[in-house]
């Protein structure tokens, strides 16, 4: 399973906040730190995960709608 950084942008643009916003309600004084998180340029921790889902209106709980899973190309195809 991989962070679905779409899904991240997604929510955050629902919620009607910037990357701004977002950076300052996770505590940070500008832009930079979530805008790298958020285009993966910087991995996201676990601890981050769950401050931006707050912020965003998920419980620890919810932090599953943000992970996608990885099939191979291989294994997707006998899937069909």
């Amino acid at each position: 399973m991989t962070l679905d950084l779409k899904r991240l942008k997604a929510e955050r643009i629902a919620n009607g906040l910037t990357q701004e916003e977002m950076s300052k309600l996770a505590g940070w004084q500008t832009r930079t730190p979530y805008a790298k998180r958020e285009n993966g340029i910087v991995s996201i921790g676990a601890d981050e995960l769950a401050i931006f889902a707050n912020i965003l209106g998920f419980s620890s709980n919810e932090l599953g709608i943000f992970f996608k899973k990885d099939v191979p190309e291989k294994e997707r195809l006998l899937l069909v």
